[in-house]
């Protein structure tokens, strides 16, 4: 029976994609796990991947074809032996996937989180598939069917993990004999959020045709949000909307550093690295994390997550928006591990060719605006995050030395965003405090 390929969600925040451009052909026979498409997302280009065995009957989505929809199909699959006269069927069928509008499953609201794949408040989790014991159809690929008569397999008792909870070839080459459902949720490959059925909400404020109304007569450009710059709005809203930020602030000389730094990087001229001063600031947090353990948290709606290791996000700006790569264990890292893993994560963020787990999780972030000029500034914390560094610019300074003389320093402005329900004020200034000492002090991050 031909089966409909979906529009896949690859993205915690997706709704939906562009699909950028076919992998293969009407004719052309798949696997499981052989690529099919490149999909761009609100937040990267990712390849998608086969989820079972068939010929590329009829593609129906045109690739560059902008706003397709999580779900909806984009192309048929045909089992060994059909031919295009079994498409027409596949649409049909695929209306009555549905479970039956008389009675729809009631399912609890997703708890409310933040930006970069934490469903928001009020969102519904997705339906389980039909129960067989209820007398609903059972969901599964031809292939699928036929794998579990032939090992003896009853379909009510696996759980699916292809689109819209349909049993998949995996599936049942996984499941043995007998097995029941709750062992088959067990071992069935992590679901998406509900985030991804969520429409991003725009910003409070007047509408767009209000707007537009103002400046009637007037000259302007009126540019077209993509999926990365309508979920930037949408969750920055939220975080400033739900987030009891405070903020703290601290002045940071770094004359010690940059000295220690030119030397570091003349012996490390031969291996080609080259240090930057936020490799030292991304140590120097992941160090603080460790010396400060409680503010190493991030919020979880009704409870703290206090994490173990220290994984530093930093923020890279993009054309039209903005990444936090994560680097993960940088307290275990040295520095010039940390700068080849940081350029390595900036280079593919500018290219959108990051996975969704290269930039999600984390519990402190930093966002350096030091490159361009900006003495200090206040930044937005990243949901579930407890807090976020803003960095500026080294400015020359004059400061009262340890004798009492007046000299001139090389002096960073750092504000540090707190999240006021994970960390209190005299914890914020400890882990500022530790933050500050580890680079005014930069040879103990080598200890």
């Amino acid at each position: 029976m031909a089966t409909e390929i979906l529009m896949p969600a690859l993205s915690p925040t997706m709704e939906e994609g562009t699909l950028a451009k076919w992998l293969v052909k009407e004719g052309d026979t798949v696997s499981s796990g052989d690529l099919l498409a490149e999909i761009e997302t609100d937040k990267a280009t990712m390849e998608f991947e086969a989820v079972d065995e068939g010929t590329i009957g009829k593609i129906l989505v045109e690739e560059g074809t902008e706003g397709v929809k999580v779900n909806s199909p984009i192309a048929v699959l045909l089992e060994e032996g059909e031919d295009a006269s079994a498409i027409d069927s596949a649409s049909s069928t695929s209306s009555s996937n549905a479970a039956p509008a008389e009675a729809p499953e009631e399912v609890a609201p997703a708890k409310g989180y933040g930006r970069d794949g934490e469903a928001a408040a009020g969102d519904k989790a997705p339906s389980a598939p039909p129960a067989a014991d209820k007398g609903e159809r059972i969901f599964a690929t031809p292939v699928a069917r036929r794998i579990a008569a032939d090992k003896g397999l009853d379909l009510s008792q696996i759980t699916g993990s292809g689109p819209r909870g349909r049993i998949v070839k995996a599936d049942v080459e996984a499941a043995q004999p007998g097995a029941t459902k709750p062992a088959a949720e067990a071992t069935k490959a992590p679901k998406a959020t509900a985030v991804e059925g969520q429409k991003p909400s725009m910003p409070a404020g007047m509408g767009a045709e209000a707007v537009a109304k103002m400046y009637e007569g007037r000259e302007y450009e009126e540019v077209k949000l993509d999926g990365m710059r309508k979920t930037i709005a949408a969750r920055l809203t939220e975080a400033k909307q739900t987030i009891p930020h405070f903020y703290l602030r601290r002045d940071i000389q770094l004359d010690a550093l940059l000295k220690f730094r030119s030397q570091l990087n003349k012996q490390l001229e031969g291996r080609g690295v080259k240090l930057s001063v936020n490799d030292f600031i991304i140590k120097a947090g992941a160090l603080a994390l460790q010396a400060v353990p409680d503010a190493n948290a991030v919020w979880a709606g009704d409870r703290v997550l206090k994490l173990k290791p220290s994984d530093v996000a930093v923020a890279v700006a993009i054309e039209g928006g903005l990444f936090t790569p994560v680097l993960k264990d940088a307290h275990l890292k040295s520095l010039s591990a940390l700068s080849a893993e940081m350029k390595d994560l900036a280079g593919r963020a500018r290219d959108r060719k990051l996975a969704p787990h290269e930039y999600q999780g984390g519990s402190f972030a930093i966002s350096n605006l030091g490159m361009f000029g900006i003495d200090n500034f206040d930044a937005v914390i990243n949901p579930p995050h407890g807090s976020i560094l803003a960095v500026g610019a080294g400015v020359k300074k004059p400061v009262i030395g340890s004798d009492g003389e007046i000299t001139a320093a090389t002096v960073m402005s750092v504000t540090l965003s707190v999240d006021h329900r994970v960390i209190d004020g005299a914890l914020g200034a400890d882990f500022l405090k530790a933050l500050a000492e580890n680079l005014e002090n930069p040879m103990v991050m080598l200890a």
